[in-house]
């Protein structure tokens, strides 16, 4: 395996990386690198609560969104061992109220969603069911009577909706709640003291809050009601307790190894999925993981087995790309090639640019891109987009601070604007001014 010269060399090239993504309003949160269970670095960037400046650190805790599932899909497996239950048995068994068409669905099904049972998150309404206090059996009711995506194990889909049914069946067979049956068999036993539940109610010292960036602004996440998410993704943790996780994943203090195993074995339909986390490669190397999105909050924990490497990114910023940070991160450790964002510093500029790229631009058929000045900034709108702040960095170019987008202005002979070339995600479009 290639390293770099010491871990404070890779602490230095980490924290330029990750320094550059805060500048650029493109992380917040906390990251973890190990290797063998040694950290290599634990640290926290920008803030877990913006209106107090609480700073977030290795002790925030973080909302994990789809990170849960291996949890969930542990639980399953402590209880397959505990002989309360077989995998490979119709989940019909522990839920008599099952529908027709879920006759044929296993336990195996739901835990790499090749179940057919559709999402339904796709048809919750946010605004309102999402903000509402729900039972299991009440989340279950809003996609018990839809038909089957397909035949159960004839496809792979993924679905939340699988995961909502496990920890129905959790607490059925353990005859406790979900929060109570991964507390007593999982966290208590590794030791995980700043991982659990996520109630909204619940006092939790150390809570990050989750933020969108909307019109280039912070903005606190849309409420969501924890009860939704259930065993499908409420739980939280911090990027230590997570490191826990990932090495007794290693060792047989929760199960067996030959049922630990069946958390990595295949999906035929699908090379990268297993038992609630990802199976794949990644440096060429064999690596294990699975990525999480809630109201504001990105999550991604990666293993690299054979290397005993641990990531841990845990954000509460959605304007974080998670899998991205995450790959970096390895790279550094793993002596790989990888880019650094370019921080670009903004210009001052006389009030009357500003005022001459003032217009509409024909962007793509029916789509206008209207640029406005507002005290001495360009704010950019497109139909039926957000409002977007580009900055100057010379008198024809500006850029977005929160990604790469780039805009540059064209004149003719007379001095006149013309037109002007948007660059997003790497593809330059033309857009002629109107009038």
């Amino acid at each position: 395996m290639a390293s770099i010269d010491s871990n404070s060399d890779l602490a230095s090239k980490v924290d330029t990386y990750m320094q550059a993504l805060v500048a650029l309003d493109r992380f917040s949160g906390s990251i973890l690198i190990a290797r063998e269970g040694g950290v290599l670095v634990s640290k926290g960037y920008s803030l877990a609560n913006r209106e107090h400046g609480v700073p977030n650190t290795s002790q925030t805790r973080f909302r994990l969104g789809s990170v849960t599932k291996q949890f969930t899909a542990m639980a399953i497996l402590i209880l397959q061992h505990q002989s309360k239950l077989q995998v490979q048995e119709p989940i019909s068994k522990m839920l008599p109220d099952c529908p027709d068409a879920w006759e044929g669905v296993t336990i195996h099904h739901l835990l790499n969603h090749t179940s057919g049972i559709p999402e339904h998150t796709n048809r919750l309404d946010w605004t309102t069911t999402g903000r509402s206090p729900q039972t299991v059996q009440g989340i279950i009711d809003l996609f018990k009577d839809r038909s089957l995506d397909f035949q159960p194990g004839e496809d792979h889909r993924y679905s939340n909706s699988g995961y909502i049914l496990l920890g129905q069946i959790i607490e059925q067979v353990a005859h406790m709640s979900y929060e109570e049956f991964v507390n007593e068999h999982i966290f208590e036993p590794l030791c995980m003291a700043n991982t659990g539940y996520d109630w909204n109610n619940r006092v939790l010292e150390h809570r990050a809050m989750g933020y969108d960036l909307r019109d280039d602004k912070f903005v606190n996440a849309d409420y969501l009601d924890m009860s939704i998410p259930h065993a499908a993704g409420a739980l939280y943790s911090t990027v230590e307790d997570l490191l826990l996780w990932d090495q007794a994943l290693y060792t047989e203090r929760l199960v067996p190894k030959s049922s630990l195993e069946t958390m990595f074995m295949l999906s035929p339909f699908l090379a990268n999925y297993g038992y609630g986390i990802g199976v794949g490669q990644q440096f060429n190397r064999r690596m294990v993981g699975h990525g999480g999105g809630i109201h504001g909050f990105l999550t991604k924990l990666d293993r690299y087995l054979e290397e005993k490497v641990c990531i841990v990114v845990l954000s509460n910023l959605t304007n974080t790309n998670p899998q991205e940070v995450a790959q970096t991160l390895a790279a550094v450790v793993f002596d790989e090639e990888y880019d650094v964002p370019e921080v670009r510093t903004p210009i001052q500029l006389e009030p009357g640019i500003y005022e001459s790229y003032a217009g509409e631009y024909q962007l793509a058929l029916g789509i206008v891109l209207n640029l406005k000045s507002e005290d001495q900034r360009l704010i950019a709108e497109a139909t039926g987009g957000s409002r977007t702040e580009f900055l100057p960095e010379s008198k024809m170019q500006f850029f977005r601070k929160s990604n790469d987008d780039r805009m540059t202005f064209f004149k003719d002979a007379t001095g006149k604007v013309t037109h002007l070339i948007l660059k997003q995600q790497g593809v330059e479009e033309q857009a002629n001014r109107m009038g």
